[in-house]
């Protein structure tokens, strides 16, 4: 069983950036795939971002491909999401979660879940 915790969230203004922390516990972290989504209010949530285990592979969402970079660092059982150019429109609380297998972007593939970050980026 492995509990996630994101931490890094905040109010920034558009153009500035964040840097999202998911720290694990519990599990084999190092075995799973991680994966960043987001839910903005009144809408359906949406993948961002996934890294494989060894952080090898990665795959980005095309509305924040270019601007975010995800990483991990198994040692600190933590993967991270690195935020920049940041609009209004990326608005929104910003979940971790785990899987065992290979990336995937359907959040319904993933059996972990953190508990969210709020991430409020104002014009």
């Amino acid at each position: 069983q492995v509990q996630l915790v994101e931490s890094g969230g905040g109010l920034v203004q558009a153009g500035g950036s964040l840097r999202l922390s998911c720290a694990a516990s519990g599990g084999t972290f190092s075995s799973y795939t991680v994966g960043w989504f987001r839910q903005a209010p009144g809408k359906e949530r949406e993948f961002v971002a996934a890294t494989s285990w060894s952080g090898g592979m990665t795959h980005y969402a095309d509305s924040v491909k270019g601007r975010s970079t995800i990483s991990r660092d198994n040692a600190k059982n933590t993967v991270y999401l690195q935020m920049n150019s940041l609009k209004p429109e990326d608005t929104a609380v910003y979940y971790c979660a785990a899987k065992t297998g290979g990336l995937a972007v359907g959040g319904n593939r993933y059996n972990y879940w953190g508990q969210g970050t709020q991430v409020t980026v104002s014009s």
